[in-house]
């Protein structure tokens, strides 16, 4: 008797894939069904091998993430040169002052681009022209580590895959979504308060197309198997050229079901988890980050069971501090650090207080009352600001960000600068990677002439700056802004040095006020103690734990010697990182 081994056969084929590998198949089925998910993954496998081959980059050895872990976010434009190129502008810039402060450069989309400052993508593979070429990513790519954007919800009504809509041609005519009416779209989760269907005309009549953020950005339809291989295709030609982290934009919006919120769903958590498993597959050393501005358990939801993103935005953070230091009260904040979770091991947090986009308030729901927000929107306004708009499911229109330069947030005079530094030195000590933006770091104010030329409030926090000045203000001692970014670059400094400050190291909050807020970062070799006073005069605070172990300390931010058996004395506004050798 002949025995039929196929089955058998099949099984130790399984044994052999991968754990990556079988973590591909297994939500490639999900999305498209059982039936072509293993070609699937070997397609998108071939396409991610083709992509890292035909630029082999020399190989380092695996960087784990440190305390010397400390981004910029900026624009590729945001500092210029003329007539030099902007690209070669910010290395300029870079390489003269932040060599020692700043590991990675986030440069925001900087491909060819209809509309949002660079989010409207009309050509994933090409650098915008006026900001220079791969080179100048390549130069800037040999002196910090890179991160790039993948645009991946929507692209630009001038993208190629939608002119193959219009022009019913493949393989564009497939790869976005035609509606024929808002039947079933009801319970869809509006960030922004724009039609979420645009009428375009086609060479086959008028159709609608779903539109997430404006009529200029197409969402893209990942039901269709051949956008997402498009889209492993652009993810790993970035990682050939250098990225060590890639931002999912946008990321919770992508696949979209009727009669459903469309938003945080079940596939487009395999989406991410999709990528994830081609990048483990490959050995890239490459970093995932979802940006996903929402309340804080949605948010988080995507470090999956560390089979996600290895990196999620600290969106709560942000307006949390801004609330601290503008009305002198720490305890919403201190009452979320308390019950927050740790991230998995080998995952952590992004912090950051301002970035290109406005201050989100969706992360105060269920943290801070609906009053006080609006406590926070009416101080933005007073200090000319914008509150940006969405729709609730209910049909009313709720504030989801604010725009406003974050100095002017703080009030943008010297007397403004204690808060604005304090908030800052807290960012840092949280638990994760800290992000600074770069209008915020050299204490850009409310940029009123962008927003009037652009029409856009958030161009209010997008300002350029041109080299020349840029040194000139910074060489200039006494004005705020060179205060602000020499004490800024101080602190990022003396932060990459200090093993209490890895990612990975504990965080424990001791005790909080509406005056001050205690932490506690821990490492093998090293305890760090922060004090933050948010106060406008000055006050003592006292170790909420006695120790033994704890009875001196190092300031490591003013040098000074602590004696922690007595009060404490803050200065207003002060941090304090408490510095304990372990022994």
């Amino acid at each position: 008797m002949i025995q039929d081994n196929s089955a058998t056969k099949g099984s130790d084929a399984t044994h052999q894939m991968s754990q990556s590998e079988y973590a591909l198949v297994q939500n490639l089925t999900v999305l498209y069904g059982e039936g072509g998910a293993s070609y699937l993954a070997k397609r998108m496998m071939a396409i991610a091998m083709g992509e890292l081959m035909a630029r082999p980059a020399e190989h380092a050895d695996p960087k784990p993430l440190s305390a010397a872990d400390r981004m910029l976010i900026c624009y590729g434009d945001s500092v210029r040169d003329e007539p030099g190129m902007p690209l070669s502008a910010l290395r300029q810039f870079a390489t003269q002052y932040l060599q020692n402060s700043i590991s990675t450069i986030h440069v925001l989309p900087f491909f060819p681009s209809s509309s949002d400052d660079g989010f409207a993508v009309i050509d994933y593979q090409t650098v915008r022209r006026d900001l220079g070429d791969w080179s100048d990513i390549n130069a800037l790519s040999a002196d910090f580590d890179l991160m790039f954007d993948l645009v991946i919800n929507h692209c630009s009504r001038e993208n190629l895959w939608f002119a193959d809509f219009v022009g019913g041609r493949e393989p564009g005519c497939d790869y976005f979504h035609e509606m024929p009416s808002m039947v079933g779209l009801e319970r869809v989760v509006r960030p922004r308060n724009s039609p979420l269907l645009t009428h375009v005309h086609t060479y086959q009549g008028i159709k609608r197309v779903w539109t997430t953020f404006s009529d200029d950005q197409i969402d893209l339809n990942f039901a269709n198997p051949e956008v997402l291989c498009e889209f492993v295709h652009i993810l790993f030609s970035y990682i050939a050229q250098g990225a060590r982290f890639i931002r999912l934009d946008a990321i919770a919006f992508l696949w979209k079901e009727l009669s459903t919120s469309s938003i945080n769903l079940e596939q487009t958590h395999c989406v991410v988890r999709v990528l994830r498993a081609l990048i483990d597959e490959m050995q890239t050393q490459t970093l995932l980050l979802t940006e996903t501005n929402l309340p804080h358990n949605e948010n988080v939801s995507y470090f999956g069971s560390r089979d996600e993103a290895h990196l999620v935005y600290q969106f709560s953070l942000a307006p949390l501090i801004l609330y601290s230091y503008l009305f002198n009260d720490g305890q919403y904040l201190g009452q979320w650090a308390e019950q927050l979770e740790p991230p998995p091991a080998g995952c952590s947090f992004v912090n950051f207080i301002a970035s290109h986009d406005g201050i989100g308030l969706r992360p105060l729901e269920g943290l801070v009352p609906a009053s006080d927000i609006q406590r926070l929107t009416d101080a933005a306004h007073e200090r000319g600001g914008f509150a940006a708009m969405r729709s609730a499911d209910d049909g009313t229109e709720t504030v989801y960000e604010l725009n406003i330069a974050l100095f002017s947030a703080f009030g943008g005079t010297a007397k403004n600068i204690p808060a604005y530094l304090g908030a800052h030195q807290l960012m840092l000590a949280f638990q994760g990677i800290p992000a600074l933006y770069l209008n915020a770091f050299v204490g850009g104010l409310n940029d009123l002439q962008g927003v009037e030329s652009t029409g856009r409030t958030r161009s209010i926090n997008r300002g350029h700056w041109q080299l020349d000045d840029l040194k000139t203000i910074l060489a200039t001692e006494t004005n705020e802004q060179s205060i602000i970014f020499a004490e800024l670059n101080r602190s990022l400094e003396i932060r990459g040095s200090q093993s209490a400050f890895a990612p990975s190291a504990q965080q424990e909050t001791l005790a909080y006020t509406e005056d001050s807020l205690w932490l506690k970062r821990e490492n093998t070799d090293q305890i760090i103690l922060v004090i933050a006073s948010f106060s406008d005069a000055p006050v003592e605070t006292e170790l909420p734990r006695q120790d033994t172990a704890y009875e001196h300390a190092t300031d490591l931010l003013s040098e000074d010697a602590v004696v922690l058996t007595k009060a404490v004395p803050m200065a207003p506004y002060q941090v304090r990182w408490l510095s304990i050798a372990k022994t």
